[in-house]
């Protein structure tokens, strides 16, 4: 099993989020960053999961182009449209088997990523309305594409949050954890 991130994920990929989690909000426009993101995703399939998926290896990646659309569509504004022609261009075809979102109010997810705070917290600095929008963003990915997209409440005990996650895994993809 592969355990990986987005930004980031191989040595270039992780060159990149340096550059999208650093610095003021205002640091780059949202179709600079969009473009960042993009670059630091493909490096990250060519790089890393690619390669594992082609070995047999499970993939598990916190985040992908689902935050994409969220962070940069919903967020920020871009349009889906041209987001979604990004990432086939990049990716082709290639998406998640599965694609769980951990969903708790704003107040509370920028609580405990304060409580996290270190030098990357350049999009918590974005503000609560920004938060927001992305938290719209992810229900509404979930709600066109359900199939695929899982809504956990990430409000419960951590232990209630994982028992929620294996059930998840456990009917979508016939594997028990």
């Amino acid at each position: 099993m592969v355990r990986t991130r987005e930004p980031g994920g191989a040595p270039g990929a992780e060159e990149i989020r340096g550059l999208l989690v650093t610095g003021a909000p205002e640091r780059w426009d949202a179709e600079t960053e969009a473009l960042l993101v993009v670059a630091a995703r493909r490096d990250h399939l060519v790089t890393t999961i690619w390669p594992a998926l082609d070995r047999g290896d499970w993939v598990i990646s916190d985040r992908f182009a689902d935050s994409t659309a969220a962070y940069q569509g919903y967020g920020r504004g871009l349009p889906l449209d041209r987001l979604g022609a990004l990432h086939r261009f990049i990716a082709g075809d290639f998406s998640p088997d599965l694609t769980l979102i951990l969903d708790l109010p704003v107040a509370q997810g920028l609580a405990r990523a304060a409580a996290r705070a270190g030098a990357e917290e350049r999009f918590e600095r974005m503000g609560e309305a920004f938060h927001e929008r992305l938290r719209q963003g992810f229900v509404a990915i979930a709600e066109q594409e359900p199939r695929r997209c899982a809504i956990v409440d990430g409000t419960r005990p951590i232990a209630a949050v994982h028992q929620a996650v294996c059930v998840v895994v456990g009917e979508r993809l016939g594997v028990v954890l």
